[in-house]
């Protein structure tokens, strides 16, 4: 069964009534330690992490963070252990409490709001996916599904109702009164997904729900997430530390380090123009070919440039456009809003696509 999103009574409404981002941050701070409301605006917060503990015993877990997901957005937030990536996304629900700053979700700024109004929005709202599915042993798998329904004070009937599509959606049709232990892993995790959609969330949000899966399982999961995307439009933060699972799942992504935030953009622009040393030894190994787009290998049109090439967008990648360009024999014309904007000739495909091939032997 597919439900598109209008299907979904909800969808989308508080983003279209609010006009604005679904999720905006503003200097968002957490310190832990005993100390921690006298460091903000003072001259410590510039320290650096280890610095700052060294000095005040105080932990900056997430430092001054600010950045905007759009309606319907895949925003994926990574870094490697420590980074504050998990801390940020506790933030950005209010499981845990800012030490600064504001999280407005869908134009509701939900830093301020009183804990009644808070559980409310939650329950309403937003909905999260965890690495430890979380299931209720003891409830069959519909009824897991429908357990945010139950807690918001729905009928029993709507709420099955709403339970079996999402059962559908997720392709867990026929073990509807199975229970968690009766299922492997990844059917676990679809149990959480569909649980999760099920409240029908302006913003769903993910914190590393797969990294304790098999390689296999992973993988299917991901793509799993790129079709409820697909079919559903919902707004997803999801936090990682896996770059491949960022880059497959992600409109865009921002990069942590020690709790700050180091890049933020698409993958493409992650790629092509890495914003230091750090980044760039993050995206050393990434399949170029498979990333970056015409835009970031086109020239400028030369006067004797040919204008008999193939026409393409400049947000192809690379490696798809390949073939038709290396067998025209006239450079691509890379065309947007209708003008000519570059010219991309078979040495600029050739040089993502062959020092991407010798990268591989080497590896090898």
């Amino acid at each position: 069964m597919t439900i598109q999103t209008t299907d979904l009574p909800n969808a989308g409404s508080l983003a279209a009534d609010s006009g604005g981002p679904a999720l905006k941050v503003e200097g968002l701070w957490k310190i832990f330690g005993a100390k921690a409301d006298k460091v903000i605006g003072t001259g410590d917060q510039a320290l650096s992490r280890k610095d700052l503990q060294a000095k005040t015993g105080c932990v900056a877990a997430v430092k001054d963070i600010s950045f905007e997901v759009q309606p319907g957005e895949v925003f994926v937030i990574m870094g490697l252990s420590g980074s504050g990536k998990s801390t940020l996304v506790r933030l950005l629900n209010r499981l845990i409490e800012p030490t600064a700053g504001s999280v407005v979700i869908n134009g509701e700024e939900i830093t301020s709001v009183p804990a009644g109004k808070l559980r409310d929005l939650r329950r309403r709202h937003m909905a999260m996916v965890f690495q430890h599915f979380g299931l209720l042993p003891h409830r069959k798998v519909i009824d897991n599904i429908a357990y945010g329904l139950e807690v918001r004070g729905e009928g029993k009937a709507a709420r099955r109702q709403r339970a079996q599509e999402m059962v559908d959606l997720v392709g867990l049709t026929g073990y509807e009164n199975s229970f968690p232990d009766q299922l492997s892993g990844g059917m676990q995790q679809r149990v959480g997904l569909a649980r999760a959609l099920a409240v029908d969330p302006q913003v769903l949000f993910f914190d590393e729900p797969f990294s304790a899966l098999d390689p296999l399982i992973r993988r299917d999961m991901q793509d799993e997430v790129v079709r409820l995307h697909h079919e559903v439009g919902k707004t997803m933060v999801f936090i990682t530390h896996d770059l491949a699972e960022a880059i497959k799942l992600g409109d865009r992504i921002l990069i942590m380090r020690d709790g700050e935030m180091v890049q933020c953009g698409t993958a493409a622009e992650i790629v092509a123009h890495p914003a230091d040393d750090y980044v760039r030894d993050f995206v050393s190994e990434v399949p170029k070919g498979h990333v970056l787009t015409l835009r970031y290998v086109m020239r400028p049109v030369r006067p004797e440039d040919s204008l008999d090439g193939p026409v393409m967008d400049p947000d192809t990648i690379v490696r798809k456009a390949a073939r038709a360009a290396l067998a025209s024999a006239h450079p691509v014309r890379v065309v947007e809003n209708g003008q000519v904007i570059g010219i991309v000739d078979d040495e600029a495909i050739l040089r993502v696509v062959v020092a991407e091939e010798d990268s591989a032997e080497g590896e090898s």
